[in-house]
Order: structure tokens, then C-alpha cells, then sequence
């Protein structure tokens, strides 16, 4: 066991600075694997040295997708090492070979917690989400379901099971990506409306969003040149610019 905070000092270098350099590199597989069973922050620095241990020494890990699924959490979109997470992620969820269920249950769960999710996040998965349906191409009956549930109350998916293919994924839809299309910010909005058009062939180059901050979304909003500013026509009348406003009959303005 060590402390938290040495774990991820030797995950950050485990996957460059010490594993090609090993005889063995699977002599590290049971404290990859423990590693990745500690949740949080850890195991998602425990992924680079997996998949180098699954890609190259041909390791089997029986429940490996079952524990991506469940490291799926509302901090996965603020944590430091986003970047990092959402690279591997797309790696494991390349193979066309993954069981639909599967697929949508990723979809799916990544498109709930975006509903909390930053701009810059979102910026980011809604592409990933794209490329999942050009992959996957039985999952698209998430968008192009009629009649599926609108909201919440009416969802069959399953947010709190750990399991899968027991979530119920492909019986519901994509209605949180709907909800994402009013969002506050037009960047936002104007990704999540490329759903309601049919997807192009190429997947989207998502490698220079994953790493996109709040501070270059600022700075981008700030050197935009503005030739035409809307203002307000209508003089305010009342403390909350209604004309029959209630509070304008014990609050003034001057």
C-alpha cells in the first residue's frame, strides 16, 4: 500500500518512464490492477499502464470495462487529468467488436453527466459521442427514436447500476443532447444541434479539444469582434422591466 499521493507520482510516469525499461513489464500487473480498483483519481492515472500491459503483453482483465463504466462520475469532467482519460477512452471504445449494450451504456452515462458539465467539457464530449455513433452504428437508435422518453421521470436507463448490460441503455434516448441544444453558451448549443443532422463518415479530430480550458473559451469570446450590438428599445418600466411589476408599485428606480 502506498499513500495517495506517491500512488499518483509513479502512475503519472509508470506508462513512459518505467515500464519500457522493465525485463517484465508484467510484473506490474497486480499493482496496476489494485491500483485501478482504488477509484477516483487513481485509477484513471492506473489506465495508461494498462493498456500498455493489454495492448502489448496481451494481459486479460475480465471486468475491465464494467470498472471504466463505474470510474464515470461528475468529476471526471473537472479532474486534472481529463485529457489523459478521455484519450484512453477513446482508444478502448474503438473496436468494433464491442457489444452494442456496451457502447450505449457509455453513451449514455456520459451524455447524463454532461447535463452538469462545463462548456469546455462539453465541447469536447459532444464530438466523442459522434464518433461513438459513426463506430457503432446500432446505437444510433438513441437519436433516431420516436416518441422516446423526454425527460428524467420517463427514462428506463438505469443511472445507479454498476453493470452495463443491465442499465437499460438502448431502450432509452438521447434526450439530455436535446437539452444541451438551449444551452447558454451558442459554442454548445451549435455542437449538440449536429445530432439533428445526419453524421458524416469521418470522425471528428478530437485531440485539440482535450485539453480546451474555460481560460481559452473566455479569451475566444473576448477577441471576437462584435459589429452589431442589440440593445434595448423598450424603456424599463419597474424593477424587473415588466410593465404590470408588481414591485414598481414600492420600488422606483431613481
Amino acid at each position: 500500500q502506498l499513500p495517495p499521493g506517491l500512488y499518483k507520482k509513479v502512475l503519472v510516469i509508470l506508462h513512459d518512464s518505467i515500464l519500457p525499461y522493465m525485463n517484465e513489464p508484467t510484473l506490474m500487473i497486480d499493482f496496476l490492477t489494485v491500483a485501478y480498483g482504488i477509484g477516483g483519481a487513481i485509477s484513471l492515472l492506473a489506465l495508461n499502464g494498462l493498456f500498455i500491459l493489454i495492448h502489448q503483453h496481451n494481459l486479460e482483465y475480465p471486468d475491465f470495462y464494467k470498472k471504466l463504466y463505474n470510474l464515470l462520475d461528475p468529476s471526471i469532467y473537472h479532474v486534472k487529468y481529463r485529457a489523459r482519460f478521455f484519450h484512453l477512452t477513446d482508444l478502448f471504445l474503438s473496436s468494433s467488436h464491442l457489444p452494442a449494450y456496451l457502447v450505449a451504456a457509455f453513451i449514455k452515462r456520459l451524455s447524463r453527466l454532461a447535463l452538469t458539465a462545463p462548456p469546455e467539457a462539453l465541447l469536447m464530449i459532444i464530438p466523442f459521442l459522434c464518433n461513438l455513433f459513426r463506430r457503432h452504428p446500432a446505437c444510433r437508435v438513441l437519436v433516431h427514436r420516436p416518441n422516446g422518453p423526454q425527460d428524467m421521470s420517463e427514462d428506463p436507463y438505469i443511472m445507479e447500476e454498476e453493470e452495463p448490460s443491465e442499465s437499460r441503455a438502448l431502450q432509452s434516448s438521447l434526450w439530455e443532447i436535446q437539452s444541451l441544444q438551449n444551452h447558454y453558451h451558442p459554442d454548445v448549443a451549435k455542437a449538440a444541434a449536429v445530432l439533428n443532422q445526419s453524421l458524416s463518415e469521418m470522425e471528428d479530430d478530437i485531440s485539440g479539444l482535450l485539453e480546451l480550458s474555460a481560460y481559452e473559451l473566455f479569451d475566444k469570446e473576448v477577441k471576437k469582434k462584435v459589429t452589431d450590438v442589440p440593445l434595448e428599445f423598450e424603456q424599463v418600466r419597474g424593477l424587473f422591466g415588466k410593465k404590470n411589476d408588481i414591485f414598481a408599485e414600492h420600488f422606483t428606480l431613481d
